[in-house]
């Protein structure tokens, strides 16, 4: 008897009858393989680099619409992003203050002025806006995260968030550390 309610379960788990369990292909590692297969509008790629900043800095340009980690030895990574749209660009020098992986999302208060629409709370997935890594600017409300909307890079879409893809979003989390510098310029 002890057997059959095992499997009885196993079933319920499988058939989705569990709801406090995540569906492990809408997070975590399995979600972070399938992204690799996504395909990307603007691929990443390694790219000459003669600014002044040094190895393992983040720069992105708002007016070209991507983002540079610098490597060093006169090279960076380049990867396609989606910047703050009209009246929400900004240009700074920030800090990643905190990364997490599939966060969860809550909207600013000042979104939600503007959107009272949107959940209040979105647990992370595939479905989530922040995507699959973030990486929190100083004690701003910017990030540079991932996104379900691949179709908006290297667009003006957002309320002042650097998007990337899941796929290159990864990519960066894996290179940048807490303390990284920041810099968003025009």
């Amino acid at each position: 008897m002890p057997r059959r309610i095992a499997l009885l379960g196993l079933a319920g788990l499988l058939l989705g009858s569990a709801p406090a369990l995540a569906n492990p292909l809408d997070r975590g590692p399995i979600a972070d393989f399938l992204n690799v297969f996504r395909s990307q509008a603007i691929p990443r790629e390694t790219v000459a680099w003669t600014g002044k900043e040094k190895p393992g800095t983040i720069v992105v340009s708002t007016r070209q619409r991507r983002l540079y980690y610098v490597l060093g030895g006169g090279a960076a990574v380049r990867y396609g992003v989606g910047v703050g749209r009209q009246g929400f660009s900004w240009s700074g020098t920030k800090t990643v203050t905190m990364k997490k992986e599939w966060p969860d999302w809550r909207p600013p208060q000042q979104m939600l002025a503007r959107r009272p629409d949107l959940p209040r709370y979105m647990a992370g997935g595939q479905d989530n806006p922040l995507g699959a890594r973030a990486l929190y600017l100083g004690s701003s409300l910017y990030r540079i995260h991932g996104s379900n909307e691949p179709e908006t890079m290297g667009a003006a879409v957002s309320s002042g968030c650097i998007r990337m893809t899941n796929k290159d979003v990864v990519d960066l989390y894996d290179r940048v550390r807490v303390g990284t510098k920041v810099v968003v310029r025009d």
